[in-house]
């Protein structure tokens, strides 16, 4: 009977203890989050017990993506319907509920400079899932003194003067990319291409070719399993989250993890054949993997701890994720806005055809391209590949006059900002290269009105790689081809992890 009473008395306590933690959690916490903020002037959405402003942020996209938009660059309604009414309602620092977590949406430019340069410490990048992980790992998810020595083992891949040594590799992936539509112009003088598709091909070729060279077929054939992860990451993140669902043994779960071992096991094959080679002396270390596994050796010369083989295969995958997504989307987007406003087209024609005529754009013909560069820094201000980045305050810290508790999500809405009037003047939804005449630093009213790449410490290792191929494969198209929109293209960008053409990107080609 006393044992009873006592396993009663204890199921009693527990599920009290539970009560009072989900109660605590639940409710009193976000009530002490917004009186917090109230206090300091920071207004927004009122919290919803346990789903917070989901609910709201959920139905706002649904309506906006019912529908293809006009020809135009009004993106922000379409792309970040609840972020912008936030701020037209709150103002430029404002609070919304991300389930029972607090997210400070941020589109003060000096705000977002302040959290990204990140001078303090206490702004740390959110958890990542269990799902995306699988998708990309590597530098992007480590902190503090972790992150730090990774990239310093990085940077030697990414310099200026490696990359002028995979010029090669650039020009040879855009050749083929090139002679391949010649081959499939009509006898008319056009066909009609999804550029995106092909763009992504090219991107994946010149990873594969950049970062395994000799190995570049087991390269390509990572990446066409690296697409189809892609592809079930994505539909998985679309549908609602139900805890444990990933474990469940569905179709597309088996699928992700088959895809994922084989990936994994490939790049171990991979690298442990280089890592011989090395050892052997015969490594060719001009390729991406190569300079990598180098850079990784000198720092275990001089004393330090070198990275596991996991570490250099996480990185690998980065290397596809990173590198192949960010550039496909910035030459689909070019084609189709200079489509949409021919008179850019025909500039950047006359510059490629002046500066390079109808040789192999060189590394110093390249840097020559200036108004090709800003066409390129136009269409990443319009249509960046990210739209929005978030942090995480690890402690209670100062951002401006404001104290933000420790835990609360910082929502750095990057399109929002590269679209606001304040910053860009009255034409800020309109296609114009010439703002960007002068410099990043004088086209617009603040420095930190563009980052596309990011800024401050994190800002993306890749972007000088990104930038070099999509000036070459723009470059090497504009030589032998006019291009328009065909009549089946619908204009309709949408956000999944990156901004894509919902329906494609259909363009005719012309030869010139």
């Amino acid at each position: 009977m006393a044992a009873a009473m006592f396993l009663l008395a204890s199921v009693a306590l527990f599920l009290s203890w539970v009560v009072v933690k989900t109660a605590y959690s639940l409710w009193w916490k976000p009530r002490q989050y917004a009186e917090t903020f109230k206090r300091q002037g920071i207004h927004g959405y009122p919290y919803k017990f346990f789903v917070g402003n989901s609910r709201e942020a959920a139905i706002m996209q649904e309506k906006a993506l019912a529908k293809p938009m006009a020809f135009s660059h009004e993106l922000v309604s379409r792309i970040d319907p609840f972020f912008k009414e936030s701020a037209d309602k709150y103002g430029r620092i404002s609070l919304a509920w991300f389930g029972k977590a607090p997210q400070l949406i941020l589109t003060d430019a000096e705000l977002v400079k302040e959290v990204l340069v990140n001078k303090s410490g206490h702004f740390s990048k959110p958890h990542q899932s269990a799902v995306r992980k699988m998708l990309a790992s590597g530098i992007v998810t480590l902190e503090g003194e972790q992150w730090a020595v990774q990239r310093r083992r990085l940077n030697p891949v990414f310099h200026l003067e490696k990359l002028k040594g995979m010029l090669p590799s650039f020009s040879s992936c855009c050749s083929e990319l090139v002679e391949r539509w010649g081959k499939s112009i009509s006898p008319q003088g056009s066909c009609e291409l999804d550029v995106w598709k092909e763009f992504q091909n090219l991107t994946g070729d010149v990873i594969s070719r950049t970062a395994f060279g000799t190995n570049a077929d087991e390269g390509r054939q990572i990446f066409q399993m690296h697409k189809e992860l892609a592809e079930l990451v994505l539909r998985s993140l679309t549908k609602m989250y139900i805890p444990g669902f990933r474990f469940l043994p569905t179709k597309d779960n088996k699928r992700q993890k088959e895809i994922y071992r084989k990936i994994i096991s490939l790049l171990n094959d991979i690298v442990e054949k280089r890592e011989k080679e090395m050892q052997l002396g015969i490594a060719e270390n001009d390729d991406l993997l190569g300079i990598l596994l180098e850079s990784n050796r000198n720092h275990q010369e001089n004393g330090n701890k070198g990275m596991t083989r996991e570490d250099v295969i996480d990185e690998c995958r980065l290397f596809y994720v990173a590198g192949q997504e960010t550039t496909s989307l910035l030459l689909t987007w070019t084609m189709v806005l200079l489509s949409m406003h021919p008179n850019w087209q025909i500039r950047a024609r006359e510059e490629v055809l002046q500066i390079c005529g109808k040789c192999f754009p060189s590394f110093d013909s390249l840097s020559h391209l200036k108004t090709v560069s800003t066409i390129l820094n136009e269409v990443l201000r319009l249509y960046p590949p990210v739209v929005s980045t978030a942090r995480r305050t690890s402690n209670t810290v100062k951002l401006g006059d404001f104290t933000v508790p420790e835990g609360v999500r910082l929502v750095l809405p990057l399109l929002l900002i590269h679209h606001d009037h304040k910053l860009w003047g009255d034409d800020a939804e309109e296609f114009n290269p010439e703002r960007f005449s002068e410099g990043i630093a004088n086209a617009s009213k603040n420095q930190l009105a563009f980052f596309p790449f990011s800024w401050g410490p994190r800002i993306c290792i890749g972007q000088t790689f990104a930038l070099i191929e999509a000036k070459m494969a723009l470059a090497m198209i504009l030589q032998r081809f006019s291009f328009e929109l065909s009549p089946t293209y619908v204009h309709a960008p949408h956000s999944i992890i990156t901004l894509q053409p919902q329906y494609g990107a259909q363009i005719i080609l012309h030869s010139i």
